[in-house]
């Protein structure tokens, strides 16, 4: 809970409440008779113009959040960080191919050899990226060797089709990338050596400002519930799709 330059009129306290509710309820129905409402966060008090931070227990999916205030004033920015937890079920009824890798669908970009330019959490947006800093940009590399990125897909999955996006580098955009899929459970760490890593997508050229798409370039990798992405030698990534049938 953000209260940045409300300095005299900040509330001096707040709590937090969840609810899962499915499909697009209006207002009228998350504030009737049946109370979808749990509380997550008890009130707890709050100071002017920082950033207050609370841990919060749980790993309850949830659609919607209430945040109360007491008694009034003025909050600049609440921001609720977690882990993605699509609607499986309605996904896998509903057929046909999934960005495993999306943020929208669970995914995250676990590690990267670098980011100086650009997070690699752009990597997985779902939406268009605006420009270079909206996308994963790593430094000019002065000595051998590539970078690359580990994305731990949503769910587990085998991977028919794959976009690599370049678009806004036009200059420095890798020369060229290949993908790796592997399959490890919840505890590997994908970034540590031994982990056995199947090849998806041969060492491919790449085009500045392009979105390259592939599909009979892919081998038969299998399932897998991580991907990772090498670039060579370096250079700006803005979008990585990985799409795929989920395993029921």
């Amino acid at each position: 809970m953000d209260t940045r330059h409300f300095v005299g009129n900040f509330p001096p306290e707040c709590s937090l409440d969840r609810a899962d509710v499915e499909g697009d309820p209006d207002v009228a129905r998350l504030t009737g008779a049946s109370n979808p409402w749990v509380e997550v966060l008890p009130r707890s008090p709050l100071e002017g113009d920082r950033e207050n931070l609370f841990p919060l227990h749980g790993s309850r999916r949830s659609t919607h959040v209430r945040l109360n205030i007491y008694p009034d004033g003025g909050v600049a920015r609440l921001r609720l960080f977690g882990e993605v937890l699509p609607d499986w079920q309605g996904l896998v009824r509903a057929g046909g191919e999934v960005d495993l890798a999306c943020v929208a669908n669970g995914g995250l970009v676990v590690a990267a050899s670098d980011m100086f330019f650009g997070s690699r959490h752009n990597l997985i947006l779902p939406d268009r990226p605006r420009d270079m800093s909206d996308g994963w940009e790593t430094r000019r590399r002065r000595g051998p060797g590539h970078d690359w990125a580990i994305v731990r897909l949503g769910r587990t999955g085998s991977i028919r089709r794959v976009e690599v996006d370049t678009a806004h580098f036009k200059g420095n955009a890798p020369g060229s990338c290949s993908i790796d899929v592997a399959r490890a459970g919840p505890a590997a760490d994908p970034a540590a050596p031994g982990l056995t890593w199947n090849e998806l997508l041969p060492r491919t050229p790449l085009l500045p400002h392009t979105l390259h798409r592939f599909e009979g370039e892919l081998a038969d990798a299998g399932e897998a519930t991580h991907a990772r992405l090498n670039i060579f030698p370096d250079g700006g990534v803005s979008r990585l799709r990985l799409f795929g049938r989920m395993r029921s």
